[in-house]
């Protein structure tokens, strides 16, 4: 019995993706494993200063992120021949550049960038500019793999820091609460808390600022919006961080055996909180009748070769 034609079975048709033959994935997988291999150092680094260092914990988020992302816009990337491309030889090339430069000079961010650099070189070498341009926006999540050198971060955390102190003694204060506070240090119940070790307003602002890239691209929202509330960030995490120190330090003053406990559980549970509000943002945003939502690509456009 003659089989169908290829064309005719849906089954078939459901999982087909054009120009994914199986030579240009082996191809795109056996380059981003060399790419991994050249950068081992660099990326060995990485983990490492995740491993041991909170403030550089949203390593961690971004893959899982990336890969939500990308299953997300599926369908949309399908619509995109990939092509073999020298744009990837050049991100190559410059991410090596990059990556050595930072290695002998001692700059720790840009030998981490390079080697990212170069594994999404070798993504465009088998997947063509206009898919790479289609997915820039999931592509610069991989910017948070770069840990934050020690310098950049401080210059950031201090006034973080003291935001966070002002704006927790204003809510104990509100509470009836008799809490003191000296700079960042809060005293409550004859014990002095220092909010870089109580809720550092560091500690978790990379991974805050993940979750709101993250949360923009998935809800695809206008660009407009998407910088409004990457704008709103910071006042985002200080709140949250507020909600954060406000119970660590009661707990701190009343049971110190369970603050510590408590501190590091909060920590992660405040991304969950951060993710609730920006959809309370966007429900407040919708229940204002703002237009926040994408236009949908017509089918024309979407077939349409870019314009030269």
């Amino acid at each position: 019995m003659a089989s169908a034609p290829q064309g005719n079975n849906p089954l078939a048709a459901s999982h087909a993706v054009p120009g994914w033959d199986t030579r240009r994935i082996v191809l795109g997988a056996l380059l981003g494993l060399i790419a991994v291999w050249a950068g081992l150092r660099a990326w060995n680094d990485i983990l490492y200063i995740a491993l041991r260092d909170e403030e550089a914990s949203q390593v961690w988020l971004v893959l899982p992120l990336f890969a939500w992302l990308v299953h997300g816009r599926k369908k949309a990337l399908s619509k995109i021949t990939p092509t073999y491309s020298l744009l990837g030889p050049a991100l190559i090339a410059v991410g090596w550049a990059i990556s050595l430069y930072g290695f002998f000079n001692l700059q720790q961010a840009m030998w981490h960038g390079g080697s990212v650099l170069v594994v999404v070189g070798a993504f465009a070498t088998v997947a063509g500019p206009r898919l790479v341009r289609a997915m820039l926006p999931v592509l610069l999540l991989l910017v948070f793999l770069i840990p934050v050198p020690g310098m950049i971060r401080q210059q950031i955390a201090i006034p973080m820091q003291t935001y966070t102190a002002t704006a927790s003694e204003f809510v104990f204060q509100l509470l009836g609460m008799p809490v003191e506070r000296s700079g960042s240090v809060l005293t409550y119940n004859g014990r002095d808390m220092l909010v870089a070790e109580a809720c550092n307003g560091m500690r978790m602002i990379f991974g805050q600022v993940l979750v709101t890239y993250a949360f923009v691209l998935i809800m695809k929202l206008r660009p407009s919006v998407c910088v409004f509330i990457l704008v709103l960030c910071p006042v985002i995490a200080v709140a949250c961080n507020v909600l954060r120190i406000v119970p660590t330090v009661f707990i701190e003053g009343q049971f110190p055996e369970w603050g510590g406990t408590f501190h590091d559980m909060a920590a992660w549970g405040m991304l969950v909180v951060m993710f609730f509000v920006l959809m309370g943002i966007v429900r407040l945003m919708q229940w204002a009748e703002v237009p926040i939502r994408q236009a949908a690509p017509s089918s024309k456009n979407l077939s349409a070769p870019p314009a030269v």
